[in-house]
């Protein structure tokens, strides 16, 4: 077992705050959020980027150390174990602030956005039957499990494409990239779900269909909390999970904005190579994310597990950490006079 691989329990933190936010009151319901979106941003600014990458030797040891596979599962049970501490924190008997439930609304979206689905990004591309439906289980906390179908079959082989739904546009403004991944995301998982059925004979309501599985799951869910606590926390919790999309959502903005493969036929592109995806070599949000923020090798050799993402020279690098660029990104005219001149120059230098 490499000791190294314990520096991805470096989320732990934002999971104890988490709890914190979820037990008190006032500024404390918030310490998540300001870790999250004012402490690491600074922080990126100060810390220099790691563009080392492993050796041949140190690969190879990453690749069969499972560790590094233990703790993916470990924060998936977490996750469930914050959510059932979040639903029932507002059945404390403690009088809470709009202020206080805002806070750990918050705090319960951004475990949704950072760990839920992130996790159940990472573990959707392993083969074995097990880490699939542990990835599906992360993604249920955010009813986003449809992403699974439409990421894995979809984006991946549309990205940087006028046909991918998750590839942000040159000078699309991300509050409109929400409306436009959000809907057409959702339908090309309906699309590919029911063309599978297709393929195989049978009709597209059957319940073989991954779609009508999908929604039958997170009903079923959703009615489960709604008996349990009732409807007023089980909108709280809807709106954590809204919070846990955008947050994804904003993440595929900042990771694919502006850049496009070029077309060699009609309908048909140049495989995807690390300089159409954003690249952020910046350490905290590498380790906090499992290496997401290494896109650009991820989208090269999507089946490369987190632990052995490599810096690629010729990737084009977002101007800081992920914390600090999605926040940049709600800010549409710096976005644009930052990132457009960093499109033009990359597109000199491929």
């Amino acid at each position: 077992m490499n000791i190294r691989a314990f520096k991805y329990l470096s989320p732990l933190p934002i999971y104890l705050l988490a709890y914190v936010a979820f037990t008190s009151q006032g500024l404390y319901c918030w310490l998540p959020t300001i870790y999250a979106w004012i402490f690491l941003p600074i922080a990126e600014l100060l810390i220099k980027p790691d563009e080392a990458n492993m050796s041949i030797a140190e690969e190879e040891l990453a690749k069969q150390d499972r560790m590094y596979d233990y703790m993916l599962y470990i924060f998936v049970a977490l996750q469930f174990v914050a959510l059932y501490i979040f639903l029932n924190s507002f059945h404390s008997g403690v009088h809470l602030s709009n202020w206080d439930k805002a806070g750990r609304i918050g705090s319960m979206g951004l475990l949704c956005g950072t760990f839920g689905i992130n996790i159940g990004h990472e573990l959707g591309h392993r083969v074995n039957t097990f880490e699939q439906a542990l990835a599906k289980a992360s993604l249920l906390t955010s009813l986003y499990m449809h992403f699974f179908i439409e990421h894995n079959k979809g984006h991946h082989k549309y990205v940087a494409t006028p046909g991918d739904p998750s590839s942000a546009r040159y000078n699309e403004p991300v509050y409109l990239f929400y409306l436009r991944t959000i809907s057409q995301s959702y339908y090309s998982a309906w699309k590919i779900a029911n063309e599978e059925m297709k393929k195989k004979g049978l009709s597209v309501w059957h319940w073989q269909n991954e779609m009508i599985q999908v929604h039958c799951i997170q009903f079923a869910f959703v009615a489960f909390i709604l008996l349990t606590v009732g409807l007023t926390v089980t909108f709280y919790f809807l709106l954590a999970a809204l919070l846990g999309i955008l947050l994804l959502e904003t993440v595929n903005y900042i990771e694919h904005y502006g850049l496009q493969r070029k077309q060699t036929a009609p309908g048909k592109y140049e495989r995807a190579m690390p300089h159409h995806s954003w690249n952020s070599d910046h350490v905290l949000g590498r380790l906090m994310l499992f290496e997401l923020s290494r896109h650009s090798d991820h989208h090269y050799l999507a089946s490369r597990k987190y632990q052995m993402l490599k810096h690629h020279d010729h990737a084009p690098q977002l101007p800081t950490g992920y914390p600090g660029s999605m926040l940049l990104s709600l800010l549409p005219p710096i976005w644009f006079y930052i990132m457009n001149r960093k499109i033009k120059a990359s597109q000199q230098t491929v």
